[in-house]
């Protein structure tokens, strides 16, 4: 005998609506936006979960000393390290890192300049494979390097902030290392010009 409620809707009708109703934000979920950030694969039997590998790490293994302090870019787990000379301070935030491997760069560098509210222009590569984007963004929201940015000796590279905080923790830039706005500011006040960058 079916079960009536107060409705007229059948006990069956009733948990399928309500099955249907809580898959809904899933589903909702799935529809990605633009193309600026990768899209997940699906999930598989096996996974490899960010939350392992972003644990803190000691600076002997990657640099010699701590002169100028150092940053460490781990582009595996999406995390940048930080240590200051003295070795008293280490950082450790989530970042963006490139969205493809061949935009990937590894190896040694330093920071040569910083920027407080910088602008952006993008580079020749970038305005080729878009080219509807605008050739220059003054400071400000829309600026894709967010509110500072650490430049490093090799050209067009930048470790800066984002605005588009969707982005932090995946692979996501066209070569740069992002930060959020508020870890780049703190970054940015303790980083010297001269500080030890290495990228693996």
């Amino acid at each position: 005998m079916a079960i009536k409620y107060s409705n007229g809707m059948s006990r069956r009708a009733f948990m399928a609506a309500t099955a249907a109703a809580v898959g809904t934000p899933a589903l909702a979920q799935s529809v990605t936006g633009e193309d600026t950030v990768e899209i997940e694969r699906d999930v598989t039997t096996t996974v490899r979960r960010n939350i392992s590998s972003f644990r803190t790490l000691d600076w002997q293994p990657y640099f010699s000393n701590l002169k100028n302090g150092a940053i460490l870019v781990d582009i595996d787990s999406r995390a940048l390290h930080y240590w200051s000379e003295d070795g008293e301070t280490y950082k450790l935030y989530p970042s963006s890192v490139p969205l493809t491997e061949d935009l990937t760069r590894r190896g040694r560098t330093r920071v040569i300049r910083k920027v407080e509210g910088p602008d952006w222009r993008p580079t020749p590569s970038m305005l080729k494979r878009n080219p509807d984007w605008p050739p220059y963004v003054p400071p400000g929201p829309d600026n894709p390097l967010g509110t500072h940015a650490l430049y490093l000796s090799w050209t067009y590279y930048r470790i800066h902030g984002t605005h588009d905080t969707r982005k932090i923790g995946r692979r996501s830039s066209n070569g740069c290392i992002g930060l959020y706005n508020e870890h780049i500011a703190e970054l940015f006040a303790m980083a010297k010009v001269g500080t030890q960058v290495l990228l693996i």
